[in-house]
């Protein structure tokens, strides 16, 4: 039987600096990783979407059966939702043949329905409350769906916008700076905010990610794909076992 603390406790962790610099090294890797798959491995998007399909779905049921929060767990599901959503974002802009704007366009109104049915499901899209199947089920959707939509607007804004990686790592960088600023000085709900930030880190994380794996012609340092997961990876690692994280407390 859990304790009394344990029970006040949701299935997600407390969100500190440490649970940003994770998610951004995590949704960088999710970038690297997933092009390594689809393209260095040139099994293609479609089979590297399957396959990371597999692997999310495996990850959320563990995930979801845990009994508490498990930081490894935790995070190795969240590498799981960022690498489906590269590949996933890749086969829609360019294997269906709808581009960035068209790809950008149908994930945020996904996301943007994951977010309204779960609040009409549960009365709250907070993290305080993902402590029930249900509710991590809608939370690990409304992810997925996040992860893939970050994909295509960071491709979108690189590419299409003429940005460029730094570029576009600039203007979301800027973005997250405004989400932090209205944080501490204005009383817009700390949920919609946080969730604003999870959504602004991945495309983040996607064009840092393809600034480190291009080829030099196109912006990139040209990287090794595989290098550059390693060692995302094993700073993530380091970062999970160096510093404690804590379960967010359950909303009463």
């Amino acid at each position: 039987m859990d304790s009394p603390r344990e029970a006040a406790l949701s299935k997600v962790p407390e969100v500190t600096l440490i649970f940003w610099i994770i998610k951004i090294a995590a949704t960088t890797l999710g970038e690297t990783a997933g092009d390594a798959v689809s393209m260095s491995m040139n099994l293609g998007y479609l089979v590297g979407t399957a396959i990371f399909a597999a692997i999310f779905l495996v990850a959320v049921f563990a995930q979801i059966s845990a009994k508490r929060f498990n930081p490894a767990l935790y995070w190795a599901t969240i590498i799981a939702t960022t690498t489906v959503g590269t590949t996933l974002a890749d086969f829609a802009d360019r294997s269906l043949g709808i581009g960035y704007a068209g790809g950008t366009s149908l994930l945020l109104l996904l996301l943007i329905a994951s977010l309204f049915i779960w609040y009409r499901s549960l009365g709250s899209v907070s993290i305080h409350t993902v402590s029930t199947p249900k509710a991590e089920s809608f939370y690990w959707m409304t992810i997925m769906f996040s992860q893939t939509l970050g994909t295509a607007c960071g491709d979108w804004t690189a590419d299409s916008a003429g940005l460029g990686y730094l570029g576009a790592a600039a203007i979301f960088g800027a973005l997250l700076a405004l989400v932090g600023a209205a944080y501490y000085r204005t009383r817009i709900s700390r949920t919609w905010l946080f969730w604003a930030a999870f959504v602004l880190t991945r495309p983040l994380g996607a064009v840092v990610g393809d600034f480190l794996d291009k080829p030099l012609g196109e912006g990139g340092l040209e990287l090794s794909r595989y290098a550059a997961s390693a060692v995302l990876l094993m700073f993530m690692t380091a970062c999970i076992v160096m510093f404690r994280q804590r379960a967010a407390a359950r909303a009463h």
